[in-house]
């Protein structure tokens, strides 16, 4: 069993934040205050923190054809979680930077990626791969 991990990212909006990671992605809410919200990422620790002036800015990196923001992050999913996860995204006409698709294909690693961000301009990134510990860290 891998250990969970903790990330928190700044937002200029609680409210718009709780209807995006609660409602959109459908994360459940655990605590919370009027300055930071933690969300159940996938059984991950997931925190966003009040920050009015804040502002992401991502740079682009090339990934297999892709322009990809950086920094960004995710969770990676079975490929039934990731094509359902797809389809939400789409059903709620979420915003795609890099729409979802295999990358890799027929490589080591072969993945499933997606790429969105969040109403604050946080970049996430979610993944799926056909075998897990054999492929995310294949060469």
């Amino acid at each position: 069993m891998l250990t969970p991990f903790h990330i928190a990212v700044a937002v200029h909006d609680l409210d718009k934040a709780r209807a995006f990671y609660g409602g959109t992605l459908g994360l459940a809410e655990g605590r919370s205050s009027e300055h930071w919200i933690d969300f159940n990422m996938f059984g991950h620790q997931f925190v966003v923190h009040l920050d009015e002036s804040a502002k992401p800015a991502p740079t682009f990196s090339a990934v297999d054809g892709d322009s990809v923001p950086v920094p960004h992050c995710g969770v990676v999913l079975s490929f039934a979680k990731w094509h359902a996860l797809a389809a939400k995204l789409r059903a709620a006409d979420q915003a795609f930077v890099i729409e979802p698709h295999i990358r890799f294909e027929g490589q080591p690693g072969e993945q499933g990626t997606m790429f969105f961000l969040d109403p604050s301009g946080n970049a996430l990134e979610f993944k799926a791969f056909e075998d897990i510990d054999k492929s995310l860290f294949a060469t």
